[in-house]
């Protein structure tokens, strides 16, 4: 079975477990685990800023992240494909008691005149106000889409000139930097708070870390405590976080390149399907056109290869670092051909 559902199925290689065996551990809670703390460490100079959070998911730290810059009855901008939208339980409203807004967008980049249109930052009494305005990077729903720099730029700087945060949800952020040649540091320092996740193409099996200035990490850390989100000794997780960076960083740009065979091969029996120039990263979006997505999605994977059916009439797929170029050939061949009828 070649599984291109996600990037989050990835299985700990080898190497990573014994990394985890090996890890020195202590108390979370009590801020004692030594491998942590050396992971928030890290995180937060490659990303160019004080401090970090070790959590269990990349939702949580965006959970976490939002609510850093947004108090409830605020909201958050971000637009109308965002993962913080789309895929998080609307926890933002429900945990943290804000409000979102969103602009439209063409395969989730970001323009600064549709921020510039939506954004009030001071809507007076009977308005919602601006607090912050998200971004993702790389965008999910958007096929793996890489934010332009020169663009994250402008709106961090329309957001400083109104007074307003600028959260990162940089769960693929890794894949942007690989692709691109932009330094981490350059994505990170941008931002109020950023967030990257290790269990996507990383292949961690669980983790995120969120970074931001120390006092913005201090609330935080109350924050994730009072979600239920404190854990003791995690340096068994953080250690193959650790491990991830040192060993498969470089591993994501063989990804890149194995989401272009999968697209090519759909484009190669349905041309309309697919734009092949178009996949930047790990990410593959197909349109079925008049078909509907989920009974392809079924056939598909009766037939060996697993992609996820996103919406009527979208497939998603998308390669990591336990499926190969020639495995996605293969399965791109597979879902053209049941495109093509």
């Amino acid at each position: 079975m070649i599984d291109l559902r996600s990037d989050t199925v990835t299985k700990p290689s080898p190497g990573m477990r014994q990394a985890m065996l090996a890890a020195p551990v202590g108390d979370d809670v009590y801020a004692e685990d030594p491998t942590v703390i050396e992971l928030e460490q890290r995180v937060a100079q490659l990303l160019g800023h004080e401090a970090g959070l070790f959590c269990v998911s990349g939702s949580m730290c965006n959970i976490l992240g939002v609510r850093l810059l947004v108090e409830p009855g605020q909201e958050v901008v971000c637009d109308i494909q965002a993962h913080i939208a789309r895929a998080e339980m609307g926890a933002h409203g429900a945990v943290s008691g804000l409000t979102m807004r969103t602009f439209p967008s063409s395969r989730g980049r970001l323009q600064l005149a549709e921020v510039a249109k939506i954004i009030a930052p001071s809507a007076g009494p009977y308005l919602v106000s601006t607090a912050a305005v998200a971004v993702e990077n790389t965008h999910n729903f958007g096929g793996g889409t890489i934010q332009p720099i020169e663009e994250l730029t402008a709106v961090g700087q329309l957001c400083r000139d109104h007074g307003i945060g600028y959260h990162l949800d940089g769960a693929r952020l890794w894949n942007a930097h690989v692709a691109t040649g932009v330094a981490l540091e350059a994505y990170g320092r941008l931002f109020d708070t950023v967030s990257v996740c290790f269990s996507k193409g990383l292949g961690a099996p669980v983790g995120s870390v969120l970074v931001s200035t120390a006092e913005n990490i201090a609330r935080a850390r109350v924050l994730r405590k009072r979600l239920g989100g404190g854990w003791r000794q995690a340096g068994v997780l953080a250690a193959a976080c650790l491990y991830a960076l040192d060993h498969h960083l470089q591993w994501l740009a063989d990804d890149h390149v194995a989401a272009r065979a999968f697209a090519e091969a759909v484009a190669a029996c349905v041309p309309a399907a697919v734009e092949p120039d178009a996949v930047e990263t790990n990410v593959v979006v197909i349109d079925t056109g008049a078909a509907p997505a989920a009974p392809i999605a079924v056939a598909a994977a009766e037939r060996g290869a697993r992609v996820s059916a996103l919406g009527p009439h979208m497939i998603r797929a998308v390669t990591h670092l336990d499926v190969t170029a020639e495995d996605c050939e293969w399965a791109g061949q597979l879902v053209g051909k049941l495109l093509s009828g």
